[in-house]
């Protein structure tokens, strides 16, 4: 199936339209100079059958930066690298009710490991887990698998981004340092941030997304190769994490409004899970003040009401 074949669909736009309303109450992220940049007003999405079968609307053409979404992919290939209690006694499972840059409970938690994956700690900890001789190495995997989750092997990072991202990214080196004081985390603090940035800058259009969505709501067997590229198991434990803790500290909110697994970016972008239906791919980067995307929260509370999609 490639883009050409995934049709542009007229309801999913009239949801587009109506979704729209709401980006004048967000803001672009603009603590990461090069995210600055984003048209407010823009919003994409894809829906991603596990039949292959595809529908799309909004700014298609638009590449955006995965940023936070990464989480969700690292997680999955440390936990392939390592096992469940290996990652696990490094980092733990509970939502945290902080931001996700917060560094506050990583004082107050014995043994000082961080709460979940998906903050800021977490995730930073389990990108330190991925295997490779060096950063190259690590990194080369990484995308590797991102490019098998999308079947696009042209999928590359966006450099100024990752470079805006390093240059400005002071408090993820605190919290690295402080992970590395406790045992958390090992090596260099700098390579690991330079690993870091490039992770959460790489870059994809809506569709690209849909698919990586689509292979998790198939628990983990990528609906146009057949192939498993994620266990089973690990792919259920990756979509409780998106459940509990992928929408930030508005998980539980969104839980109650849409109830599926989704994980968001503060470029703006959404990877949402339908299980055994579809993977949504969702690009706004008009951001609320929990840093999700503002627009992207109303589409899909209005695809959840329209297509009844909550899984409780």
């Amino acid at each position: 199936m490639t883009e050409m074949a995934c049709q542009t669909n007229l309801d999913l736009q009239q949801f587009i339209e109506e979704a729209k309303k709401v980006t004048k109450y967000g803001k672009v992220a603009d603590y990461i100079p090069a995210l600055a940049e984003a048209n407010q007003h823009d919003l994409s999405a894809a829906i991603y059958y596990v039949d292959g079968t595809c529908v799309k609307a909004g700014e298609m053409e638009t590449y955006f930066t995965l940023q936070s979404i990464s989480k969700v992919l690292t997680l999955a290939l440390a936990l392939m690298d390592h096992g469940q209690e290996y990652v696990f006694e490094r980092v733990g499972m509970e939502p945290t009710g902080d931001p996700f840059n917060s560094i506050a409970k990583l004082e107050t938690v014995n043994p000082s490991k961080p709460l979940n994956p998906m903050i800021n700690a977490g995730a930073l900890a389990v990108t330190n887990m991925i295997k490779g001789k060096n950063k190259e190495e690590k990194f080369e995997r990484i995308i590797t698998f991102v490019r098998n989750l999308t079947n696009n092997h042209t999928i590359s990072i966006s450099e100024k981004v990752a470079q805006s991202e390093y240059d400005t990214a002071w408090l993820n080196r605190s919290l690295c340092y402080f992970l590395k004081e406790h045992g958390i985390i090992q090596g260099d603090v700098e390579e690991l941030m330079e690993l870091y940035t490039k992770q959460c800058a790489i870059q994809m259009h809506s569709l690209d997304l849909a698919k990586i969505g689509a292979v998790f709501a198939l628990n983990g067997k990528h609906p146009e190769t057949g192939m498993q590229l994620i266990p089973e198991k690990i792919a259920r434990l990756c979509k409780t994490f998106m459940v509990t803790c992928g929408m930030y500290n508005a998980s539980g909110e969104f839980a109650i409004k849409v109830g599926i697994p989704a994980k968001s970016g503060v470029s703006g972008g959404i990877l949402a899970v339908v299980p055994n239906r579809y993977g949504i791919g969702i690009f706004g980067p008009s951001l609320d003040e929990k840093g999700n995307s503002i627009s992207g929260i109303r589409l899909l509370e209005l695809l959840s009401a329209k297509y009844s999609l909550s899984i409780f």
